[in-house]
């Protein structure tokens, strides 16, 4: 285990996260998420629920700032419902490491999955909220001088 780094952030997710450039784009996606048909490079976070690892993960990338949205989330289906209090827990998640945090967005559900495909990765979690699924976007990381 590493020092300062949130458990729930597998050897695998941190790997991925490290690999990932600025613009790539990752999917925490609940439990019902078809991530293998839509994708390669699905990881499993199974029994670990999605404000966790945006805890975790805020703390250790930067969001996309050249985007209006770096975040986005799935929109209801006609005559299904959203509840608003899983978008506020992730903000709120996000909200721990980030301030202002980054602005969301809404979209399709088919849309959702056209950007899931082209993902860097899936992460298949335990959330089993409906609409439950975010997908971030990786920003650049501010380079600091030490000097």
């Amino acid at each position: 285990m590493l020092k300062g780094i949130q458990p729930a952030i597998s050897p695998s997710l941190l790997k991925v996260l490290a690999e990932m450039g600025h613009g790539d784009e990752l999917v925490l996606a609940d439990a019902h998420f078809p991530a293998h048909q839509l994708h390669q490079n699905v990881l499993r976070a199974d029994g670990v629920m999605i404000d966790t690892l945006l805890t975790g993960i805020s703390e250790l990338i930067e969001f996309d700032q050249y985007v209006d949205a770096p975040l986005v989330m799935m929109q209801a289906v006609t005559g299904d419902q959203l509840d608003p209090q899983v978008e506020v827990k992730y903000l709120a998640a996000i909200s721990q490491s980030i301030s202002p945090v980054p602005n969301l967005i809404r979209i399709e559900r088919f849309a959702f999955y056209e950007r899931a495909k082209q993902a860097f990765a899936i992460v298949v979690t335990g959330e089993t909220a409906k609409y439950g699924n975010i997908l971030i976007k990786k920003g650049v990381t501010p380079f600091k001088d030490k000097s």
